[in-house]
């Protein structure tokens, strides 16, 4: 696998060990684990020993594991969110990754600046504790349909935003999380973006957007509507041979996951039939298979 980037998806950390085994013959080279707002009852130790040796088996990697919820405030069913990025940095190396990812949370229907002071305090240990492990951690881009004003789950979702965090945590093991996708549901072109920001990159979520600017034009962004969908790789705007040619120029060692379950048409019993049309796309906007050199 050397001189490629990965091409994975995404994978529900409890379900891992039943799904990775009924689609790591499409060829997928890396999975993402995910949890929703707690590890639960999860035993992290077995999971990660049982999840490795399938992994193995394809000549697969876990890229990262992450946490999403609200850890800021900790109310409601994200009572456990923070443990659970306590327990994930503590056992990230069982599962072959240096990678812990999730939301930064948010101060609920308040402000983002508002939230800056909690965000400090939460994640300037977790980041000592994450350095400790030579672990770092990267925050989801994802709106989760809030805006600067008010919403809940995570302030990481615009760039101003990224640079008030950085400046409340200086750690470098603090990174993003990052997609096309939805940066272009706030009509930010993702391209230069990335340009800017590619040395904060830890992680890329597969999954990109088709904007309807005829719509946009007509009625605007706040009408009945909808003028943008998120998509599966291959099926949007963005190109991804683009995206990594930038990752590339500048060393970006990680791997691009799919998330999928967000495609208006390639989805149901479409699903997978739309991520690993995904995954080929994205192998061949990586130049395909690997060629080696003439000695």
């Amino acid at each position: 696998m050397h001189n490629k980037l990965r091409i994975g998806t995404l994978v529900g950390g409890g379900d891992a060990v039943r799904v990775i085994p009924q689609i790591a013959k499409h060829g997928f080279e890396s999975y993402s684990l995910t949890f929703w707002q707690t590890t639960g009852e999860i035993d992290l130790k077995e999971t990660a020993k049982r999840v490795a040796e399938i992994v193995a088996e394809h000549d697969a990697v876990i890229s990262t594991i992450g946490i999403f919820g609200n850890p800021l405030t900790g109310a409601g069913d994200n009572r456990d969110t923070l443990a659970s990025w306590e327990r994930l940095i503590d056992h990230a190396h069982l599962f072959g990754t240096d990678i812990v990812n999730g939301f930064t949370g948010r101060m609920t229907d308040r402000p983002i600046d508002e939230s800056i002071p909690k965000f400090k305090e939460v994640f300037g240990e977790l980041a000592r504790r994450a350095e400790d492990r030579g672990v770092r951690i990267a925050f989801e881009n994802c709106d989760m349909g809030g805006t600067w004003q008010k919403g809940d789950w995570n302030i990481a979702h615009n760039p101003t935003a990224w640079n008030m965090m950085f400046d409340a945590v200086p750690s470098a093991n603090l990174g993003l999380e990052w997609e096309p996708c939805h940066q272009m549901v706030s009509l930010i072109d993702p391209i230069p973006q990335l340009r800017k920001w590619v040395n904060k990159v830890f992680h890329v979520h597969g999954k990109d957007a088709t904007i309807a600017w005829d719509i946009v034009r007509e009625y605007g962004v706040h009408g009945r509507q909808d003028y943008v969908w998120h998509r599966t790789p291959g099926f949007g705007d963005t190109n991804w041979s683009d995206v990594i040619t930038i990752l590339r120029q500048n060393g970006y060692q990680g791997t691009i996951d799919i998330e999928g379950w967000h495609d208006p048409v390639y989805r149901d019993e479409l699903e997978m039939t739309g991520q690993v049309h995904a995954l080929n796309y994205l192998k061949r906007c990586r130049g395909g298979d690997f060629v080696p050199n003439p000695v």
